[in-house]
């Protein structure tokens, strides 16, 4: 079969045998898929553009990853909200769920700084890099993670051990010959177009399942970092996981299609569309955020809070979850200053306090979470 084949083992379990890429025979780009790929060649090609005209592009990169982060995490079942990480106080060690998503963004910033001012190129040894952040132990969480290390054993999808799980990947011997052929096909050049060879190489890392946990993370972070690599997209704007999370059983049932029939066409299909979707949200999202700060700007100003309040909005954009401490340090006010200014925002709708204690208050720029919240409620459990 084209994406491998279904063996049994020795001791009576069934496991999957992946065959390297590219699928043979080859992925045929006519007709439906063909629209689709230049579909999304121009939808990420959009978002280029957007990078270009943002005055201040980093600020809603960096929380469009924090966004994504969320999601690929939500999507294995972590039960946190964006204002839940958003307000992580550095003073205090997060929940484990909190610190999971914490972890997911330290790994995506480690994989870009290691791609774009390191010119590390994408391998193993970045991936083992990326697991080795994602993973670090956080308060409540899983003691047996082994980060930055390729599992040791057989591991599986669903049920209680290999007899009865809904999928197993491949012994660790042939997972190291699989992971092998995974790299030479990172650095292949073949007639494949990026974005297809992006999609496949999601695919394989998910059925490899080289870790013993944090495999759909990896995998998730990998379709960024590719992009990124490739030149496809200038920034980390995309956050695909809210695609995959609002249709996550249908993305599990693509992946083990391929796996069962060799229907590549279908998971690219999928993929593709998602590309398309998210890209479109993206540009969507970014405009009401513009608009939104035009708006908070101009009531801002027209109260009288100038400079000050300017500073503050642009500040509320990268730390949208604030104390009157931090205030204090984004605008370069006293106390009691910082406390007039939040009083000001309070009164305009721009600030609301989160709870109803009087001391270490926190406020939150509850507009603009809304808008990138959106997506992002709470859903059922996922697996890795």
């Amino acid at each position: 079969m084209r994406s491998g084949q279904f063996k049994k083992m020795p001791v009576g379990f069934t496991a999957f045998f992946p065959a390297p890429l590219p699928p043979v025979p080859p992925i045929s780009l006519e007709g439906d898929l063909a629209l689709l790929l230049s579909e999304a060649d121009r939808a990420l090609g959009a978002l280029n553009v957007v990078v270009t005209v943002l005055p201040n592009p980093d600020l809603l990169v960096g929380m469009f990853i924090q966004k994504e982060a969320l999601l690929s995490s939500q999507i294995e079942g972590t039960q946190s909200s964006l204002v839940d990480v958003l307000g992580a106080d550095e003073d205090h060690v997060p929940t484990a769920d909190v610190g999971e998503v914490i972890n997911y963004v330290k790994a995506m910033r480690h994989g870009l700084k290691r791609l774009q001012e390191d010119d590390f190129p994408m391998s193993l040894r970045l991936v083992r890099d990326i697991h080795g952040v994602l993973m670090q132990q956080v308060r409540g969480g899983n003691t047996n993670l082994t980060p930055g290390e390729f599992r040791r054993m057989q591991n599986w999808i669903g049920g209680t051990s290999p007899a009865n799980a809904r999928f197993v990947p491949p012994p660790v011997e042939t997972m190291h010959d699989a992971l092998g052929a995974f790299e030479c096909y990172l650095h292949q050049d073949d007639t494949l177009p990026p974005l297809i060879r992006c999609g496949l190489l999601h695919y394989q890392l998910e059925t490899i399942h080289p870790f013993n946990d944090g495999n759909g993370r990896v995998g998730r972070l990998l379709i960024t970092l590719y992009l990124v690599w490739k030149g496809i997209l200038d920034e980390p704007m995309l956050y695909l996981s809210a695609y995959l999370k609002t249709h996550q059983q249908e993305y599990y049932d693509r992946l083990n299609q391929v796996r069962v029939d060799g229907n590549f066409e279908a998971w690219i299909r999928f993929f593709l569309e998602g590309i398309c979707e998210v890209s479109r949200m993206v540009l969507q999202t970014t405009k009401r955020i513009q608009i939104l700060e035009r708006k908070d700007s101009d009531r801002l100003v027209a109260h009288g809070e100038g400079s000050y309040g300017l500073a503050l909005l642009r500040g509320l954009m990268r730390q949208p979850v604030v104390m009157v401490n931090d205030v204090a340090r984004m605008v370069g006010v006293s106390y009691t200053k910082a406390n007039a200014l939040i009083a000001v925002c309070e009164e305009l709708g721009i600030l609301r306090q989160r709870g109803t204690g009087k001391r270490n208050r926190k406020f939150i720029y509850h507009t603009y979470v809304g808008i990138l919240s959106e997506g992002t409620e709470l859903s059922s459990d996922g697996v890795e």
